[in-house]
C-alpha cells in the first residue's frame, strides 16, 4: 500500500528542521505518511503584498505529486488558497489569521483543517479560528513559536499536546 504524503511548508524564519516540524513529522511518519519538506530562504525586503505569490510559487511544484496533507507554519499558511483550490486537508501551525487572504482561503476550503495557535501570538485570532474550524488547539500564553513563559518544560508539554492534536486529526481523517 502506498504511503500517504504530507508536504511541510516552513515559516519565514522557522524551517522544517525546527521542533514543531520535527515532532509533528514523527507523529505523521508513525501514522504512515511520507514527508516532503519544502526548504526556502525568505528574501529580505520582499513587499508584504508579494508574500502570498512568493509562497505559492514555492509550494506549487511540491503539489505535482499526489498529496494528502499540507502542514504549514506561519508564513506557510499563505498556501491556504492552494489547499482550498485542491481540497487538501491541512494542519496550520500558528497561521496568520490576522491576514484577510488567509482567513478568506480557510473560509472557502471544503477539506478539514486543524488550526494550532498561541493566545499570546499577535497573528492569532482565536475567535476567527473557532469560527473557521471545529479542529482547533489554542495554547494559552503561547507566543508565535508556541513557546510559553516560565520553565521550559511548559513549552515541551505544549509541544506534546500539539503532536496529540495532530495525531487525533489524522485519526479522524484517515482512521488508524
Amino acid at each position: 500500500m502506498a504511503k500517504r504524503r504530507a508536504v511541510f511548508i516552513p515559516g519565514m524564519g522557522y524551517d522544517t528542521r525546527a521542533p514543531l516540524f520535527a515532532y509533528v513529522g514523527e507523529s505523521l511518519r508513525r501514522a504512515g505518511f511520507a514527508l516532503h519538506e519544502i526548504g526556502w530562504e525568505f528574501p529580505a525586503g520582499l513587499a508584504a503584498e508579494q508574500h502570498g505569490s512568493w509562497v505559492a510559487e514555492r509550494v506549487r511544484p511540491a503539489l505535482t505529486e499526489p498529496t494528502d496533507l499540507l502542514v504549514g507554519k506561519s508564513l506557510g499558511s499563505l498556501a491556504a488558497p492552494l489547499a482550498a483550490d485542491r481540497a487538501l486537508p491541512a494542519v496550520w501551525l500558528t497561521p496568520l489569521l490576522h491576514l484577510p487572504e488567509v482567513v478568506d482561503a480557510l473560509q472557502r476550503t471544503e477539506a478539514p483543517f486543524l488550526l494550532i495557535g498561541g493566545a499570546a501570538d499577535r497573528t492569532w485570532d482565536g475567535a476567527a479560528a473557532r469560527r473557521l474550524s471545529p479542529h482547533l488547539m489554542e495554547i494559552p500564553e503561547a507566543d508565535h513559536s508556541l513557546l510559553l513563559p516560565g520553565p521550559l518544560v511548559r513549552s515541551a508539554e505544549a509541544l506534546g499536546r500539539v503532536c496529540t492534536a495532530v495525531e487525533e486529526f489524522v485519526q479522524v481523517m484517515w482512521g488508524k
